[in-house]
């Protein structure tokens, strides 16, 4: 006699391929401006967003700052622009200069560094090469 495995899970997905990005975008934001979210919700949605095959548009990063202030996580919040400047890739140059740039009044009101300002673009023991001294 043969055993039979039954296995179920549901998984919460944000994703819908009949969707424009306009739509994307507007259901994140609106996902985001939730009163009632919390620190999971947030993360389960940022993970989700930064797993799509394209890069946050401002408006959706405001959306979550706001809703780390909300939630009163300042490491969250620095870790998801750390993510969203790794998902650039190699249109770092271009890209993450103007996401910064759309998003630095919402930042500096929330008062939350970037990476950078904190030194999380570097290893914790960086120094400069001794070949460019």
């Amino acid at each position: 006699m043969s055993k039979i495995v039954v296995s179920s899970q549901n998984v919460h997905t944000f994703r819908n391929p009949h969707e424009s990005a306009e739509e994307s975008d507007n259901r994140y934001i609106k996902f985001f401006n939730r009163p009632d979210i919390d620190g999971w919700d947030l993360r389960s949605g940022m993970t989700d967003l930064l797993g799509l095959d394209a890069v946050p548009d401002p408006k959706v990063i405001i959306a979550a700052m706001y809703a780390c202030r909300r939630v009163n996580d300042y490491s969250l919040a620095v870790r998801f622009l750390e993510a969203v400047k790794d998902k650039t890739g190699n249109k770092m140059c271009e890209i993450y200069p103007y996401i910064i740039q759309e998003i630095a009044p919402v930042i500096c009101e929330l008062g939350v560094d970037t990476p950078e300002i904190l030194g999380y673009d570097k290893p914790e023991l960086w120094t400069k090469s001794v070949f460019d001294m």
